[in-house]
């Protein structure tokens, strides 16, 4: 131990009543509230035009803050936090706590907040402040539910609570909460804790930097950020997020005609919007390989990520695209990845920039499909950038090639939506890497694992460029075949007791 490293390692009994605390209050407190929160159709802004008109997104920030305050952590404050044209924010503040005998200290409904400052400044504990993160938004319902189930349906089954958005981000909020108190219930020293619970994040967080503006000069010195947004890549071991991919994305439409025309009066004389389109996406990818054509859109992938990729799939084997929902092909046999190297399918969902079109305008459903030549075709496209691109620029070069000379003249438009950078983690700091691996032989019995992701979290770039001396603990309930933003979406709860335990023990380390 040194003067960077001033926290012991827990002891084993320690550890153990974490996650004892950890599961009494998934089963008696976080269950029960995120059965409550999926029931609740809080789609992102993006997804619901009319949400101030709906009340749905201030339904669940209005929950989640009364299920905060209602647990009276010792000297917690809460706020709702509400900028003009903006969705919400909770921001929690929890005063640093001294370490004391577990079941010793004033009880945390009684202690005075001013006693706990002085208390903390006496212990000579950390000065610094560790900020969690998450966000209480969802994703639209998606087709393809299973009987049963539903987006809005919460449904308990075989130790999985489905339902749109618990994993996919609710239960950060109580998650964060719970690994406060279960320090403090255990007499166990942390640091300041502050919490960021915003609302807009799947529509690409765009009303988040003005709230961190507005509260950076309340942060303090972030030594910590503990992000509970992302994935696993198994149940069987704490999972650390390295790098998260950026995001261009906007609509591409093409017009040739005013209004449509009978297909046999004009197809062969008038360009088909379609066609134009496709051409014009040739400009961006190889339709045969799915290879991403501008070398601007690409980077070099970082030496460490390409070994942490190797030992990742050394663990994860085949599995890391055997899990996806695969269809039956031509012969009856799945329909074939693009690679079968468990190396190359991480890096490709990591490092690489992939596009996909996520939403049709213009084509009319099959049932309606009548011989007419389409005046318009649109495509919504999604853009998946490289950690280390940057996606303002990114989107700007998309439009140009794009929209530049326009086959047969016809009317070529893409209009972005916001853009995100990616998000490459600075160095482990020895005393998180240490912490880390402690937490997950504690509560998985096996060393940590390194994994990139291929979602976007515009938050990490914004925090790291604001706090570029802080460390990151990004990390998240998304394991194999949870499936956020599509059908079926569930949350492990047993891996989410466990991250809720490894958690408090990580902050718990923070020096």
């Amino acid at each position: 131990m040194n003067a960077r490293d001033p926290n012991p390692p827990l002891a084993a009994d320690q550890a153990a009543a974490l996650a004892a605390f950890a599961d009494q209050a998934w089963d008696e407190r976080i269950v029960p509230a995120l059965t409550d929160y999926i029931r609740v159709p809080a789609k992102s802004p993006m997804f619901d035009a009319d949400w101030r008109t709906h009340g749905h997104l201030d339904r669940v920030v209005h929950d989640a803050a009364a299920w905060v305050e209602s647990r009276r952590v010792a000297g917690l404050r809460l706020e709702v936090l509400r900028l003009e044209g903006r969705t919400p924010l909770i921001f929690f503040d929890v005063p640093a706590a001294p370490a004391r005998p577990a079941g010793h200290g004033p009880d945390a409904r009684t202690r005075r907040d001013d006693a706990i400052g002085a208390e903390s400044a006496a212990s000579g504990g950390s000065t610094r402040t560790v900020v969690f993160y998450g966000h209480l938004d969802k994703q639209p319902e998606f087709s393809g539910w299973r009987s049963g189930l539903g987006p809005w349906t919460p449904k308990l089954e075989d130790g999985k609570l489905y339902g749109r958005g618990g994993a996919d981000d609710g239960y950060a909020v109580y998650a964060a909460i719970s690994a406060i108190e279960a320090l403090d219930a255990q007499g166990i020293g942390r640091p300041r804790c502050v919490g960021l619970i915003e609302a807009s994040e799947e529509s690409g967080s765009p009303d988040l930097p003005a709230y961190l503006e507005l509260l950076r000069p309340r942060l303090g010195d972030v030594g910590l950020v503990v992000c509970l947004d992302s994935g696993a890549g198994s149940w069987e071991q704490l999972w650390l997020t390295t790098s998260l991919r950026g995001m261009a994305s906007g609509v591409l439409r093409v017009q040739v005609l005013d209004e449509g025309i009978h297909s046999g009066d004009a197809s062969g004389v008038v360009p088909s919007s379609f066609r134009i389109l496709r051409h014009v996406l040739d400009r961006l990818e190889d339709s045969a390989s799915g290879e991403l054509l501008p070398r601007d859109f690409h980077c070099e992938i970082p030496l460490l990520r390409v070994e942490q990729a190797r030992a990742a799939a050394a663990v994860l084997k085949d599995e890391v695209y055997k899990r996806l929902p695969w269809a039956c092909g031509a012969d009856g046999a799945p329909v074939l990845p693009t690679t079968t190297d468990p190396v190359q399918v991480l890096l490709n969902r990591t490092w690489k920039p992939t596009l996909s079109v996520t939403g049709a305008d213009g084509i009319p459903a099959l049932a309606s499909a009548g011989n007419v030549l389409r005046p318009h075709t649109a495509f919504k496209l999604s853009l998946r950038l490289p950690p280390l691109v940057d996606g303002a620029a990114a989107t700007q070069r998309l439009k140009a090639l794009l929209e530049d000379n326009a086959p047969y003249n016809a009317k070529v438009t893409f209009h972005p939506d916001d853009s995100a950078t990616g998000w490459n983690a600075p160095a482990l700091a020895p005393w998180l890497e240490r912490a880390l691996n402690a937490a997950s032989q504690a509560h998985w019995g096996a060393p940590l694992g390194y994994i990139g992701q291929g979602g976007t979290i515009p938050l990490m770039s914004l925090l790291q460029a604001g706090f570029p001396a802080a460390q990151m603990m990004v990390c998240g309930v998304l394991g194999p075949k949870s499936n956020a933003h599509g059908p079926n979406e569930f949350l492990h709860l047993g891996y989410g007791k466990k991250l809720t335990a490894a958690v408090a023990q990580v902050v718990a380390a923070c020096p």
